[in-house]
């Protein structure tokens, strides 16, 4: 089963919460439900509680797809991170979700505004395998408890480019799933058709996101940070002409490989410049019509 999901950082950014500070979390969830979206991802605004947060998604029509989680292996202990993550999982459990969202944020430079994207943290050849057998052992814990931990690949961090990707899902093992971010795909130089048909197979979760080339051409050329970048607009939803990123390849892959779970719009943007509820409208509609074409959905 397909369900379609959003991000509430298209209404109101985690790492500048400058960006929508003015919308209210009611109109962010009304606007959602009243897209059409099935769920939404975890936000700032949301409260921690699990209880708490089923009872405010629910109240609006919405399932609580997951939740991103910042993994600090690089400078903690496999123990101690199994100790860390529970409480994010138990809230997932109660939530009903499939999936875990994670990604190594140690020395991430994603919300950096003084590092540009072309200083990004390089990960040492030899300490691949490391990495890779520790992420796996926390695949390993959230599998136990009936999760799928997904690595999101990310701009600012150390799986950022396809040879990174390579090097992530060589080094880990069965209980390490992907999480598809065509946008984070794209941006980071890989073709996104050609990555997902090549790791199809271990991808549980998907990312429906948009790239503006001229915005992210500018970001590299004149090393700017990641969030110059969003707040310059160069993430945009499916659909935007503007955008680089051709979806009908991916879900096509996707309806070949019969995945079922959700696939969701992050696509953060200035909501002064670009309305949410337009953009987030043109995505939803977008990868509908793409899906049936693919036959993805009926």
């Amino acid at each position: 089963m397909i369900r379609f999901g959003t991000n509430p950082i298209a209404w109101a950014n985690d790492d500048d919460q400058t960006l929508g500070a003015h919308i209210s979390t009611e109109q962010i969830l009304s606007e959602a439900h009243d897209i059409g979206f099935d769920g939404i991802e975890n936000g700032h605004r949301w409260p921690d509680e699990p209880e708490a947060l089923k009872q405010l998604l629910g109240s609006h029509g919405l399932a609580f797809v997951s939740g991103w989680y910042c993994l600090n292996l690089l400078e903690r202990s496999v123990e101690d991170e199994k100790k860390a993550i529970q409480p994010h999982l138990d809230k997932l459990k109660h939530n009903g979700c499939e999936v875990c969202i994670v990604c190594e944020t140690s020395n991430s430079i994603q919300g950096s505004d003084s590092v540009g994207l072309n200083d990004k943290p390089v990960l040492p050849d030899d300490q691949w395998a490391t990495f890779g057998a520790q992420v796996e052992e926390i695949g390993k814990y959230c599998a136990d408890q009936g999760i799928k931990m997904v690595y999101h690949f990310h701009m600012g961090t150390i799986v950022q480019t396809p040879a990174e990707i390579d090097k992530l899902m060589t080094s880990t093992g069965p209980n390490t799933y992907m999480l598809f971010d065509t946008g984070h795909c794209y941006f980071g130089g890989g073709n996104p058709a050609a990555v997902l048909e090549k790791y199809i197979d271990r991808v549980a979760h998907f990312h429906a996101k948009n790239v503006r080339p001229d915005l992210m051409n500018d970001v590299f050329s004149n090393n700017r940070t990641f969030m110059d970048g969003v707040r310059a607009g160069v993430f945009t939803v499916p659909g935007d002409m503007d955008g680089g990123v051709d979806f009908g390849p991916c879900l096509k892959l996707l309806a070949q490989a019969k995945y079922s779970g959700w696939i969701v719009i992050e696509a953060e943007q200035d909501p002064v410049a670009r309305n949410p509820f337009e953009y987030q409208s043109l995505g939803l509609k977008t990868l509908k019509t793409l899906s049936k074409d693919v036959g993805l959905i009926a």
